[in-house]
């Protein structure tokens, strides 16, 4: 792909070192074993330490996780949920991170933090001691962008799942050369009866170990559940859901960096990103195809949605919309919060990526029932030079708002006018039934 050669060198995340934890540091023994059964131990010589390491490490997550059973087990089975969590969805890169992180600038949300991700066998019992001490290893940045990392930091509830033993399709990043073996779990497509009930036990016993810690209602993201809204809701009727979504040609590069990142961090393969760039196109349209099918069965007043670009734009609107059509109240209380939260994130650095032509067209061509559904324009014109569509996200800090005081955008994302013009509010729905929504057809 000519746009891996072409790209920027302004790419954000910290640079790796072996000492660095790996996401896998916090799974059990045993868990590791099958993973590393199912592949065949098909591992390349340079990464046999570290799969090594993790099997030690494995040990003794084994060995806490028994003793959170033994000491809090009963505890954990018997906590309630503080009401029925609330789901931020949406594509990987279309901003879920900050949309929560901002949620969670309201106290009275919890969330699953980096830590309780890390280490979701033990942390109720292991935070206190191991925490610093890993902490010390671990960098200030997530892997690919800019953005801070911290154990207190929000974290996609998938990574705790996978540190459980529960399948998850971000287990393919530990052998990127290998078929994908748990794409079922991306979709919940396929599964026995009893693969089904495993995972929805294991993702509620660890929301119930995080309650016990929060006592709050927790707020969760992570983009593999934009696709398993039928599940969740079975799981949690009164649950809420907030689409976060953003320009194709954005999320793109951004995503294809996103996974070449991950696998060469976290593999024990070296990757040869060999079909990566079709699995974006093809897990893109599964996805919104199964989102499309499946949203409405969301109940009323329950689902709201944003663009990043308005997110960005006018955060401080956008959040309090969110909160009235969702029926949150007390926006009123974290308004100032808020406002602090998007000083501190005024001076941001965003990631920037070159797209060359023919993959542009690709985009438009393959993406274009998301271009339309969401108000997207497609640039036919892919003829001139390149775009550059990750700076026309960041085009406010060369041309920064003339509206200043508070509200005033998060500078560094901001997109200018005109360059990415969704419709501010998109999604109507104007359809009963999932099979009257245009794209489940």
């Amino acid at each position: 792909m000519a746009e891996e050669n072409n790209r920027s060198e302004n790419i954000g995340g910290y640079r790796d070192r072996p000492w660095i934890p790996r996401f896998w540091d916090g799974i059990t023994f045993f868990a590791w074993m099958r993973i590393l059964a199912a592949h065949r131990f098909r591992i390349a010589p340079s990464r046999i330490g570290m799969a090594v390491l993790i099997a030690f490490i494995g040990l003794l997550n084994s060995f806490l996780a028994a003793v959170q059973q033994l000491l809090l087990g009963r505890r954990i089975r018997a906590t309630a949920l503080q009401g029925d969590p609330i789901f931020i969805v949406g594509h990987w890169r279309s901003g879920t991170t900050l949309l929560h992180e901002m949620f969670i600038v309201d106290r009275r949300h919890g969330y699953t933090d980096s830590y309780a991700c890390f280490a979701p066998n033990h942390f109720l019992i292991s935070r206190w001691c191991l925490a610093p001490l890993v902490g010390l290893l671990m960098p200030k940045k997530r892997p690919i962008d800019n953005m801070p990392f911290g154990w207190e930091r929000p974290q996609e509830d998938e990574f705790a799942l996978c540190n459980m033993g529960l399948p998850s399709p971000y287990l393919s990043l530990i052998f990127p050369n290998e078929p994908r073996r748990y794409e079922r779990y991306l979709y919940m497509e396929g599964l026995t009866a009893d693969e089904s009930e495993r995972w929805k036990n294991g993702f509620l016993s660890f929301l119930k170990s995080v309650t016990l810690r929060e006592r709050r209602r927790i707020v969760l993201k992570s983009p593999p559940h934009t696709a398993r809204i039928r599940v969740l809701l079975e799981l949690f009727p009164n649950a809420k859901f907030v689409h976060i979504y953003r320009n194709p040609y954005s999320l793109f590069p951004s995503t294809m960096n996103l996974w070449r990142r991950l696998s060469t961090d976290e593999a024990l393969q070296i990757p040869t990103y060999q079909g990566l760039e079709e699995y974006v196109f093809e897990t893109f349209e599964k996805m919104y195809r199964r989102f499309e099918a499946d949203r409405s069965l969301i109940p009323a007043g329950n689902f709201t949605e944003v663009s990043y670009e308005n997110l960005v734009s006018d955060p401080v609107r956008e959040m309090e919309r969110i909160y009235r059509e969702l029926g949150l109240d007390g926006f009123e209380s974290v308004r100032d919060g808020m406002r602090r939260f998007i000083r501190e994130r005024s001076g941001y650095q965003r990631n920037r990526f070159d797209l060359d032509p023919a993959t542009k067209r690709e985009i438009g061509r393959r993406w274009r029932f998301f271009f339309d559904r969401y108000g997207y324009p497609i640039d036919d014109d892919s003829a001139t030079e390149d775009a550059k569509p990750d700076s026309a996200d960041s085009a406010a800090t060369a041309n920064p708002s003339t509206r200043g005081g508070e509200d005033a955008p998060i500078q560094a994302f901001t997109t200018a006018p005109g360059d990415v013009p969704p419709r501010h509010r998109p999604l109507q729905r104007p359809w009963k039934t999932s099979a009257q929504s245009p794209l489940s057809r």
